[in-house]
């Protein structure tokens, strides 16, 4: 068979064509603002010196499903039939828990025996998301383990203790930063001791990504998170490396396909900038875990969700996320049934197996336009994390509003977007439905707990959103 070369082509060639296609158009056109106020343009040249950024997990990625049935003996069906249809991981969202988003399981000891009934503990990987009592659900899962014969040092269990996070979330600090710290030593203490390995605090982005942060915000506040649980491990004994170790991230994946890689990306960067002007010679990756963005799904016409999650998806994969938890497409509407479940989970394995997305280290190492917006978004999210600094590190910049206001008006700028039609959301105010379809959920009323007002500092909770919300109540 002959061979077929195309022909070289060079940048002015391809300009040249772009301005005829433009009719007269200015070629900045065809640049985009992201959201942090930088402009990244259309074509960048291969960066042939790139080197890939290493992810902390092995691949393919993690494919975890979430938890957040309110009954246990439901949850625990979900679980095997998840797990049997190609889930590596289990997510335990509670109830009164930003994850939760509404629902999610009690937070009692029983009800986690019951929804892990059956499931062989150490074939998996275990997420406790980011709630209030991170210390009943790890005595809970450890009870379990020591019942069947298992010690908790041979499960793959993470923590993902965030109070910065649930503070934001209820609007309530567990006390200044120094008592914050010494509490999240204790913790680290205590189940390290009781033979606990793997990570055992969070920095969660998804709080601030929902209440409507920009990349930069989000990643900003993370860093700085994440910079206080340090301090924390270092308090109670744990080497730099041991205390880097013991971190995990939340990152929040919504539909800006290249924006949402370059994000990933730069938190690696950002991280290893952290460890080494603290000493580390040789840091560590950072372990991320991805989540498709409830900030972009939609009530109406969910099924367009579909699209946005798989894009989401993709973007994860590309940008290193070491695990991922895809929502289901009716997660606005209420609580998913199994077919929706099998398709958030299938999304992913379709990627993995179909794709090879998940065989690559860094899929995007080298791309001219990824390595600029990893860059400019890096840039951006430095800035954000000197600011909380500046305002006294996370703790005291949530108490005293400084995040929370910066996050208000990067909201207000994409509301303004919408109202003005520069935005758009296919299904909600691009291509609207004439009619709404009926979508199977499961029947489950939403779980509400109540915030305690006391025993706290009082802080301005960051209330999530789903930026179609406002679109959809205009219908």
């Amino acid at each position: 068979m002959e061979t077929v070369a195309f022909a070289a082509a060079d940048a002015a060639e391809w300009r040249a064509l772009v301005a005829k296609s433009l009719k007269g158009k200015s070629f900045e056109t065809l640049s985009t603002r992201a959201a942090d106020g930088f402009v990244y343009g259309p074509l960048y040249p291969r960066k042939a010196d790139a080197e890939p950024l290493a992810r902390a997990g092995s691949r393919p990625w993690t494919v975890f499903q979430r938890l957040d049935d309110p009954d246990a003996e439901r949850a625990g069906g979900q679980a095997r039939e998840d797990l049997a249809g190609g889930a590596s991981g289990l997510a335990l969202a509670f109830a009164g828990s930003l994850a939760g988003r509404g629902f999610g399981l009690a937070p009692e000891a029983e009800a986690v025996r019951r929804a892990l009934d059956g499931v062989r503990l150490e074939m998996i990987a275990l997420r406790i998301e980011p709630c209030r009592d991170i210390g009943g659900a790890a005595e809970a899962i450890e009870a379990l383990a020591g019942a069947r014969g298992q010690g908790i040092e041979t499960l793959a269990v993470d923590l993902c203790r965030d109070p910065f996070a649930v503070a934001a979330f209820d609007g309530r600090l567990a006390g200044d930063a120094a008592a914050m710290r010494r509490q999240a030593a204790d913790f680290a203490r205590a189940v390290r001791e009781r033979g606990f390995r793997g990570r055992i605090v969070e920095a969660d982005g998804r709080i601030y990504h929902d209440a409507g942060a920009t990349a930069g915000q989000e990643l900003g506040a993370v860093l700085a998170v994440a910079v206080e649980h340090l301090r924390g491990l270092e308090a109670a004994g744990l080497s730099l490396a041991e205390a880097a170790g013991a971190i995990g991230f939340t990152l929040p994946v919504d539909q800006t396909e290249f924006e949402q890689i370059a994000k990933l990306r730069a938190l690696r960067l950002l991280w290893a900038r952290v460890l080494e002007a603290c000493g580390e010679a040789a840091p560590p990756p950072a372990r991320i875990h991805a989540e498709t963005s409830w900030r972009m799904m939609a009530a109406k016409d969910p099924h367009t969700n579909i699209l946005r999650a798989t894009v989401a998806a993709f973007a994860a994969g590309a940008g290193g996320a070491d695990s991922l938890s895809v929502l289901p497409y009716t997660a606005p509407l209420g609580l998913a049934d199994p077919a929706a479940r099998r398709l958030a989970r299938n999304t992913q394995l379709i990627l993995q197996e179909e794709t090879g997305l998940s065989r690559l280290v860094d899929p995007a190492a080298g791309s001219g336009a990824i390595e600029a917006l990893t860059d400019l978004t890096a840039e951006v999210a430095w800035g954000e994390f000197q600011k909380i600094e500046a305002d006294g590190g996370i703790a005291a910049s949530l108490a005293s509003g400084a995040l929370q206001g910066r996050i208000a008006d990067a909201r207000a700028a994409a509301r303004h977007k919408l109202d003005e039609g520069e935005a758009g959301i296919v299904g909600a105010n691009l291509y609207p439905p004439d009619a709404e379809r009926v979508h199977a959920l499961i029947e489950a009323e939403p779980t509400v707990a109540a915030v305690a007002t006391t025993g706290g500092i009082a802080c301005e909770p960051l209330a999530p959103c789903r930026l179609s919300e406002a679109v959809e109540t205009a219908r």
